[in-house]
């Protein structure tokens, strides 16, 4: 009797999706209520990795108070941020980041280079291109087949000090090479929300690792937008049976021919 499923969130990867359209039901997400959190989540990060926020944090507390004298931290201002992806929070991020003073490029397929430059980023055709001009590089996709965006070729193309920054989706990185390349020095630091397995094991050797900050994919649960998913969640269960759901908020709308609104 199920007559339609209403995810509280934007991911969907947990639910049957095939299951629910081969017996026609729809599967609604909350569309664009958790981009503004996802990308101060990701300024923050940006942030932490280059002053070093957690590192300073726990030297304070211990009593090192000289690691002030090392200056290992740095500015955002005037640097060169790199965003792989320019979706809504891409566009979110470049407009955050534009006030810190910095300089956006954005890689992504799928826009024209006209489309870019009118949201005020500079477009890059190569990815390698785009990687080997940046002091931070922030992902913004979604998980495709085909392997991680960013493995050891790609952090092979990145300058020794670039701070790599990925609140996206798990799997996008090569954990184990970002690991080798942080370690060895071949990479400045990194920020991550995101894990290919949530949570991550203990003996998880980035857990460990002193060049990564780490938060639980926390990046879109805030109190704001967990007020705003769950009044949309509830708001598209209502309008389904008012005849009035978007099927733009549909993931499978094509597949089962869905049509209100």
């Amino acid at each position: 009797k199920l007559k339609i499923v209403s995810r509280h969130g934007v991911g969907y990867d947990a639910v049957d999706e095939k299951a629910l359209t081969a017996r026609g039901i729809p599967l609604a997400v909350v569309g664009d209520v958790n981009s503004r959190a996802v990308a101060e989540h990701t300024l923050m990060l940006m942030l932490a990795a280059a002053r070093r926020t957690v590192a300073h944090d726990r030297a304070t507390r211990e009593g090192g108070w000289n690691i002030r004298n090392r200056f290992e931290t740095i500015e955002l201002d005037g640097k060169a941020l790199v965003l792989v992806g320019f979706g809504r929070i891409g566009r979110r991020v470049a407009e955050l980041a534009r006030a810190f003073g910095m300089r956006v490029l954005a890689h992504d397929p799928y826009m024209s280079a006209d489309a870019i430059a009118a949201q005020g980023a500079t477009p890059v055709a190569r990815l390698h291109e785009a990687l080997a001009a940046a002091a931070f590089v922030s992902l913004h996709v979604p998980l495709v087949a085909g392997g991680p965006v960013i493995g050891a070729r790609e952090l092979a193309a990145m300058k020794p000090t670039a701070i790599l920054i990925n609140a996206a989706r798990g799997g996008l990185v090569d954990e184990a090479a970002l690991d080798s390349a942080l370690r060895s020095g071949r990479l400045g630091g990194a920020a991550l929300d995101v894990f290919a397995r949530e949570p991550p094991a203990m003996d998880d050797p980035l857990l460990g690792n002193p060049g990564v900050t780490l938060s639980p994919h926390a990046a879109g649960l805030t109190a704001e937008c967990a007020a705003r998913m769950g009044a949309v969640s509830a708001q598209n269960i209502l309008d389904f049976f008012r005849g009035k759901l978007d099927p733009a908020l549909v993931v499978n709308a094509s597949a089962i021919g869905f049509r209100q609104s």
